[in-house]
């Protein structure tokens, strides 16, 4: 009996990776009806972390009424496995489809990502691992960690909860409210981009554009981010400004670290070490694993490399069958994939295959398959 191992991303824009799991295990057992198979789909911390965890171990979703974007009352949720390790994701309250056409990373804030921490914390979850993608924010964080009592108070001496567009109003940070449940609590970061805070590479120039800022605001946000971290440095004595990660999610990245103690993790070393990847892998006959577009970004410690690198330490093959294969990937070998496949069978524009794609990755694992049975595999 043959034991195979599925681990792939999304296909972002086609298909999830719970949905390519369903894929990929239909066609192995067509042609491997008593095979063993484990699936492990994976989200990179934005939307669809939560189902992911709960996919691949099981657990349940839990309720709370906490702030939106614009600090609206809401019903958001997070996950529960192993009755103490919470999954949060920042997108359930503060992500960007929130708000619709309403657009505005200056007003917009992480409040409501505070409130669920602190709620799973309070409900016994000893571990908390907080995704970080897909935000309609750019506060630093700071929205964040007022809900857990950290205070912010401006030059009157009047406490507030800043916005992307008021961070340079702090004048003083009071950490001695914070709530003392999150002492016992360890808190990880699932961050899968190293840009800084500010800066040509920061949260604002990066990513505000596509949360609706145009080129001014995108000035005044980063401008914000900046005085924001100096205030950190200067009363906290943290240099958050060139944490590789600290521009994720509009500054949460920092936040995540000045605030909360945590640290920031590639999200796939998360997923593998919560999922004891490195123990599911004993016996396992062969790896299948995947994402959009194979290219030299994906080199940087994304999910395929990320799981070859510990295939490779296990001396269990590993396949990616992807969407689209960029060029100079070679490393990719040597890092520890033994094979990588295209599904794009007819050579056409994404636009074009992307409704295809669900059939087309069906086709290349059937051929995958069938090659295996060939070589009498």
């Amino acid at each position: 009996m043959k034991k195979f191992l599925l681990i792939p991303d999304s296909f972002k824009g086609t298909m999830s990776s719970k949905e390519i799991c369903t894929i990929m295990e239909r066609t192995i057992l067509r042609h491997y009806p008593d095979a063993s198979i484990t699936s492990i789909p994976v989200a990179d911390g934005g939307e669809g972390s939560v189902d992911a965890f709960l996919t691949a171990l099981g657990g349940r979703k839990v309720e709370a009424e906490v702030c939106g974007p614009f600090f609206e009352p809401m019903r958001a949720s997070y996950g529960v496995i192993n009755d103490t390790t919470a999954i949060v994701e920042m997108a359930a309250c503060a992500g960007l489809p929130l708000v619709g056409d309403h657009k505005r990373p200056d007003l917009a804030t992480t409040y409501g990502v505070g409130q669920l921490i602190a709620h799973a914390a309070s409900n016994g979850s000893k571990r908390i691992i907080v995704g970080l993608g897909g935000s309609a924010t750019n506060d630093g964080g700071v929205g964040a960690a007022a809900a857990v009592g950290i205070r912010f108070f401006d030059s009157k001496d009047k406490e507030f909860i800043p916005t992307g567009r008021t961070l340079s109003d702090i004048r003083r940070i009071d950490t001695s409210g914070k709530i003392n449940i999150l002492d016992d609590v360890e808190i990880i970061t699932m961050c899968d981009i190293d840009n800084p805070l500010y800066g040509e590479h920061g949260a604002a120039y990066v990513f505000g554009p596509q949360k609706g800022a145009d080129e001014q605001m995108v000035e005044l946000l980063d401008k914000q981010l900046k005085v924001l971290s100096e205030t950190i440095k200067e009363q906290l004595h943290l240099d958050v400004s060139d944490i590789p990660g600290a521009g994720a999610a509009g500054g949460m990245g920092s936040a995540m670290v000045a605030f909360f103690n945590s640290s920031l993790k590639m999200g796939i070393e998360v997923v593998l070490d919560t999922v004891s990847f490195d123990v599911l892998l004993e016996n396992t006959d062969m790896v299948f694993t995947g994402e959009g577009k194979l290219d030299t970004s994906s080199l940087r410690g994304k999910v395929v490399i990320g799981i070859a690198k510990r295939t490779k330490k296990a001396d269990v093959p590993l396949i990616a069958v992807v969407g689209d294969i960029g060029d100079d990937i070679d490393q990719a070998y040597q890092l520890g994939l033994s094979a990588v496949f295209s599904i794009n069978r007819v050579a056409k524009d994404f636009k074009q295959v992307m409704k295809r794609a669900p059939k087309d990755l069906e086709l290349t694992v059937d051929n995958i398959m069938r090659f295996l049975q060939r070589l009498g595999w």
